[in-house]
């Protein structure tokens, strides 16, 4: 329909713009800014007031658990989550069951998101056959199947040969390689950061080194096949500066870092917190600021939600035997005003890396308010607060560690390629 949303704050990094003004869409695009298009007639006026538009949020990674371990969370339910926290496009990386190592998996998915879902899901193709770093995956079909990526996951490709191999693949058919900078070896069966917390509370520690070594190993690696690569959920401070020299020296290289590292340390273990539990671990206070820094700073190219909803049994056991990770869909864009709140970013900022910045990453046209681009748009109130609560959140994954916390910002509208969704308040 032809929608005019008048009287918003429209916050558009990929446009420089920040001021009030009015988006007219039509036909699943937007239209025009501020003044209609000759001959528009309007089927549905939006007034508003006291809300911020912005793009629609872009995830570069997030795990729907379908297919293959529907007893989590499906393509249906998490996509709802994702609508209702602003979230217009998904990124899901390709460790499901089966793996998306071949199109018939990539159309499954599309197929899924048509029938049921609400955004948009794009999803990674596997590097190697099955994850196992042995045979390549068929990566130019992959491509041309829907994926914008491949990734082996934190599957690890121990034969190095084969992963230069990969690399120089990927790099003939225009793909980006994702990459989780981890060293199984170094961190073998460690659930926390090896540090003085894990000693106190007697949990095996995952040594700084098992990301920076790995990292290193790959940025070389990247250096020498010219491939396009982009590192996933970078946790320290020492990765953060081998990143800004592999750029200093030309590496097409890119990193996000998880929403949750943002926030947590590894304090927050104490008490054997198990709804902490993530890969890679949470480091050290100092890490996070460090993190803060490259994001404002720009180091950071995106934030993530690394959602992994679990059902309540994942996070029973002891620490070390639960299943790592959080449920982030529905906290992302929360949690990114919050830190705005505490002066850590400033708005335009934390946006671009929820919007513009992945969508680049990803090499889709998405995360812009531009005329003729895609109608995907956030239209929420900063300023209220909400609690995190069981009721709140629409993930069939209740798994966060920011239960119970008050947050800024609500979602009262999204449009999905120019299908409008409301909220109540």
């Amino acid at each position: 329909m032809n929608l005019h949303i008048r009287n918003a704050r429209i916050i558009d990094p990929h446009g420089k713009r920040d001021e009030q003004g009015s988006i007219f869409t039509s036909g699943g695009q937007i239209v025009a800014l501020d003044t209609p298009p000759a001959g528009f007639v309007s089927e549905r006026e939006l007034d508003a007031s006291g809300l911020i538009a912005c793009p629609g949020l872009v995830d570069v990674c997030a795990r729907l658990r379908e297919p293959g371990n529907e007893h989590k969370a499906t393509i249906a339910s998490e996509t709802r989550a994702a609508a209702r926290g602003g979230i217009t496009t998904l990124c899901c990386p390709p460790d499901t069951d089966p793996v998306i190592d071949e199109p018939a998996t990539v159309e499954l998915i599309h197929r899924r998101v048509e029938d049921t879902g609400l955004s948009a899901v794009v999803p990674l193709g596997a590097l190697t056959q099955g994850l196992r770093g042995e045979m390549l995956a068929e990566m130019g079909t992959l491509k041309d199947a829907g994926c914008v990526g491949v990734s082996n996951a934190w599957q690890a490709v121990s034969d190095t040969r084969v992963m230069r191999r990969a690399f120089e693949y990927a790099a003939t058919h225009d793909l980006t390689v994702f990459i989780q900078a981890h060293d199984a070896w170094l961190a073998k069966s460690g659930c926390a950061n090896e540090g003085p917390v894990a000693t106190r509370l007697g949990l095996p520690g995952v040594p700084v080194a098992a990301e920076t070594v790995a990292l290193a190993q790959m940025l070389e690696l990247a250096a020498t096949t010219g491939v396009r690569a982009h590192f996933s959920q970078l946790s320290a401070a020492r990765s953060l500066e081998l990143m800004q020299a592999a750029r200093a020296s030309g590496s097409n290289v890119t990193a996000d870092v998880s929403m949750s590292h943002l926030h947590l340390s590894e304090n927050d273990l104490l008490g054997f917190n198990s709804l902490c539990h993530v890969r890679p671990p949470l480091r050290s206070e100092r890490d996070r600021d460090a993190l803060r820094a490259a994001l404002r700073d720009g180091v950071l190219n995106a934030v993530c939600s690394d959602h992994q909803p679990h059902e309540p049994d994942a996070k029973l056991a002891p620490f070390p035997s639960t299943e790592p990770g959080i449920s982030g869909l529905d906290t992302l864009l929360s949690l990114a005003l919050k830190l705005v709140e505490e002066g850590a970013i400033t708005l335009p900022r934390v946006l671009e890396s929820l919007t513009s910045g992945p969508a680049q990453v990803l090499g889709i046209e998405r995360g812009s308010l531009s005329v003729g681009s895609r109608a995907d748009i956030c239209l929420f109130d900063a300023n209220v607060e909400w609690e995190v609560s069981e009721a709140s959140l629409l993930s069939a994954g209740q798994n966060t560690p920011f239960m119970g916390w008050s947050l800024p910002g609500r979602v009262r509208a999204v449009l999905i390629a120019g299908q409008l969704h409301e909220f109540p308040a």
